[in-house]
């Protein structure tokens, strides 16, 4: 099932949108500006050159003959049997990729229990934008109470991915979730089979088992369970810094962010129309031609 996150105790709250787009269901548009929900809590250990302190990189070598080649003579093939590769040219690899529309498409909605935590996978905060307020809390209210989720699917970074809309607090969080196909089966697994008496528990044992859980139930708190060697390598870093143990090694800029708007229309209107059935259904959608 999914859990409604909890968010105290965390890290400043990133307010550089990843992209400005809509969130889309019937006929309804909500504006909204797309934000990171997390922060990074592991090291990154850079590779610098201990002669002149200069940041180490990789170089494109040929496996078979151990030369440097250049980046015009590279092409991307996709291993079709063992050893043999299809070769896919630049053109034919971006008339694959999907359209950038800047938009959250809800396909359906769902039970919030019925998706498996397994394929959660990254979570990103969504703020209305312009005059979406209103209907931006009408969504999250409207899930609240039904219990539901909203399933969409999303572009960010040219790369499609699956996604649920989860109210949480006054946010509406965008979860990234693993494609269906992406689980792996867990049947040839040596599980013990369901139902405590299958299992072999006794009752004296479980029991016991449900008191130890019991004992050691909390309300959950982020602040205790944090990375503590990502700490411990962070409070040594500032020792050595402040101690002037520090070298200055050059620095790679990021590129710029894209963006997009959308408007809100009558949304009273639009409610009405998405529910005469003027919105096909996505089951019932027509297949889009070939790029």
């Amino acid at each position: 099932s999914v859990a409604m996150a909890d968010t105290t105790g965390q890290a400043p709250t990133s307010t550089r949108t990843m992209w400005k787009g809509a969130i889309s269901f019937g006929l309804v548009h909500i504006p909204v500006g797309l934000y990171s929900a997390t922060t990074s809590s592991g090291i990154d250990f850079d590779w610098l050159d201990k002669r002149s302190m200069q940041p180490v990189g990789y170089k494109r070598i040929n496996k078979v003959t151990g030369k440097e080649i250049a980046s015009s003579d590279i092409v991307k093939g996709v291993e079709y049997e063992d050893g043999r590769y299809v070769v896919l040219s630049p053109e034919e690899i971006a008339a694959a990729f999907p359209k950038v529309t800047q938009t959250i498409e809800i396909e359906a909605f769902l039970d919030a229990d019925e998706i498996p935590f397994v394929y959660l996978e990254r979570p990103y905060y969504t703020a209305p934008l312009k005059r979406g307020e209103k209907v931006y809390a009408l969504l999250r209210e409207a899930l609240r109470k039904t219990n539901k989720v909203g399933v969409a699917k999303v572009v960010i970074q040219t790369k499609q991915h699956l996604a649920v809309l989860i109210p949480c607090g006054r946010a509406l969080i965008l979860n990234l979730l693993r494609w269906g196909g992406e689980i792996r089966s867990f049947e040839q697994l040596n599980l013990p089979p369901l139902d405590a008496k299958a299992a072999g528990i006794k009752d004296a044992e479980m029991t016991m088992a449900v008191q130890l859980i019991e004992d050691m139930t909390q309300k959950w708190d982020a602040d205790n369970f944090r990375n503590s060697f990502a700490d411990q390598i962070h409070e040594l870093v500032e020792r050595k810094a402040q101690a002037g143990d520090i070298a200055d090694v050059a620095k790679v800029e990021s590129g710029p962010t894209v963006s997009a708007s959308a408007e809100v229309l009558d949304l009273t209107a639009l409610l009405k129309r998405s529910l005469e059935g003027k919105v096909p259904r996505p089951a019932d959608k027509p297949a889009s031609g070939a790029a």
